[in-house]
């Protein structure tokens, strides 16, 4: 069959050979084939489309094993342009369904915001408004539930809207304003680490939790420089980049990795999370929103200035 493949194509003297000739010559040697029976063979050949797909796939598998099986077909495709292998995303969902692979969903979440109506909020600076131009412009903080078989673990986060950095964060056994204060102190530790010490235009944005309202918590923020925010009381969008910061954790770590045992478990493997996400994870698209509008403002401004 694959001398038929080779030379069905080759002409001499002007005239091409073509499958019936070479099947005729080849039955008169005693190497009886029929034109036939090539095409049939030759029906089941991989297609180009075939050998594509094949390739595609096995990135496919690679860079949802990279993922440690968290990425669905949305961010497999993020993912497979961002390190050069040029895919469209209907390609990735049609090859990923036949793979029987899959990303991880979100789940109903457990109600952890307290709110006390006899401490005094600040008001919300934020409105909203989750896009800095900038780093260390806005910060926001939210914690989270994970039921192990030791009792509560609660973890508290802080992201930096611009980066989408997770700077500071607190695995506890119980809600108090000890566990925010310490991811607090973490973020504020870790930019003080960089040579990014300068708080002055810096907003800690969260919600009505009395843990984020509390005393301890608010003087806090004031001894560093920050300025507080609080969103609305019952309203999740008045803080929901932090929210959805939750959202991916838990369908990431907690309902994937499950079930955990103990509050020692569930930190370490946070850990492990928190440096994936800040390393690995495949970039937010509204940071390279925001990093295209601010490298534009800047080139507008090089350019009037240099006028």
């Amino acid at each position: 069959m694959d001398f038929i493949l080779e030379y069905k194509d080759r002409t001499e003297g002007g005239l091409r050979w073509g499958v019936e000739p070479i099947c005729t010559v080849l039955s008169e040697h005693g190497c009886k084939i029929a034109p036939s029976t090539y095409y049939e063979w030759k029906d089941k050949l991989p297609t180009a489309r075939d050998k594509r797909d094949a390739v595609l796939t096995e990135h496919i598998r690679k860079a949802h094993a990279d993922s440690r099986g968290i990425y669905g077909a949305r961010k497999i495709w993020l993912a497979l342009n961002r390190d050069g292998v040029p895919v469209a995303k209907c390609t990735v969902e049609r090859l990923m369904a036949a793979a029987g692979l899959r990303g991880v969903t979100r789940r109903w979440r457990k109600r952890t915001t307290i709110v006390d109506p006899g401490l005094p909020a600040p008001a919300d600076l934020v409105r909203r408004r989750f896009s800095p131009l900038a780093p260390n412009h806005l910060w926001v903080a939210d914690f989270t539930y994970v039921s192990t078989w030791s009792g509560w673990v609660y973890v508290a986060f802080i992201l930096d809207c611009f980066s989408r950095r997770i700077l500071g964060w607190k695995a506890a056994t119980t809600m108090t304003a000890d566990m925010v204060i310490a991811a607090l102190d973490q973020a504020v530790w870790t930019r003080l680490c960089e040579g990014h010490g300068d708080f002055s235009q810096l907003v800690a944005h969260s919600d009505h939790g009395s843990q984020y309202l509390s005393i301890k918590h608010s003087q806090r923020l004031v001894d560093a420089g920050i300025k507080p925010s609080a969103g609305t009381v019952g309203d999740s969008y008045d803080n929901a980049v932090a929210e959805s910061l939750n959202g991916n954790y838990k369908a990431e770590v907690i309902w994937h990795e499950g079930p955990w045992r103990t509050v020692d478990q569930v930190e370490y493997a946070t850990a492990i999370w928190v440096d994936w996400y800040n390393n690995q994870r495949v970039r937010h698209e509204a940071l390279s929103i925001r990093m295209e509008v601010r490298d534009h403002h800047r080139s507008t401004v090089a350019a009037v200035g240099g006028s």
